[in-house]
């Protein structure tokens, strides 16, 4: 059974999100603020996080950054507003997706499961590399090298460029996108997509004015322009 731990100061949204979580099958460990999570996360390491950014004393991407320290869990962040995300995704905080508030715990609860989804899409199945022109995707190792050196990517953002990679020349529509790599119904708006585009050239050290990797398709989306070799 699936283990998430929900980290919110507010005990509403906590009672609301275990009883739609257990529902669906996981079990739920609750925590009312950052050090009480981390004491959590030390004893009994859940699979997934749901973090919220706005907690009293040890605030949430103080808790990511000392989890990334001794865990690989997968976190879900949780935030005020949905201006937040652009600046979180330029942190490069390390999250695996976002939600912002007010939120359908349903919507939620489905992104807790399109997350470890990819886990076994994307570590158990595939075995292959992708090779283009100044770049390597190892899809085993989730893991991309340009220019001979190793790109630090997010389980989401690895998961987005392999999308576009898998299908040079194909124009994904962000919806696409939405579906293919979060994984779910999406609720919120679309741009999150283009949040994570921005992210990922910036990483990459592609230009968007002059794409080698990711092309924008005005008025569609986005597509992969990389050269096989």
């Amino acid at each position: 059974m699936p283990r998430v731990l929900v980290v919110d100061d507010e005990s509403g949204i906590r009672t609301v999100l275990r009883g739609y979580l257990e529902a669906d099958g996981f079990a739920v460990t609750e925590a009312g603020d950052g050090e009480a999570a981390l004491a959590v996360l030390r004893e009994d390491p859940p699979d997934l996080v749901l973090l919220d950014v706005m907690l009293p004393g040890i605030d949430g991407l103080e808790v990511l950054r000392r989890l990334r320290g001794f865990s690989d869990a997968y976190v879900i962040l949780v935030t005020a507003r949905a201006e937040e995300v652009d600046k979180l995704v330029g942190l490069g905080v390390g999250a695996d997706d976002y939600v912002t508030k007010p939120f359908s715990p349903r919507e939620v609860a489905a992104r807790v499961k399109a997350v470890l989804r990819r886990d076994r899409a994307g570590r158990d199945q595939e075995q292959t590399a992708l090779r283009f022109a100044g770049v390597t995707i190892d899809l085993a190792g989730r893991e991309v090298t340009a220019g001979g050196e190793q790109v630090e990517l997010s389980s989401l953002e690895f998961d987005l460029f392999a999308a576009l990679a898998r299908a040079p020349g194909r124009v994904f529509s962000r919806s696409q996108l939405l579906e293919r790599v979060w994984g779910y119904d999406f609720y919120g708006d679309e741009r999150v997509v283009d949040v994570h585009i921005r992210s990922l050239r910036a990483r990459l050290g592609d230009d968007a004015g002059d794409p080698h990797l990711i092309a924008t398709v005005r008025g569609v989306g986005y597509k992969f322009v990389g050269h096989r070799t």
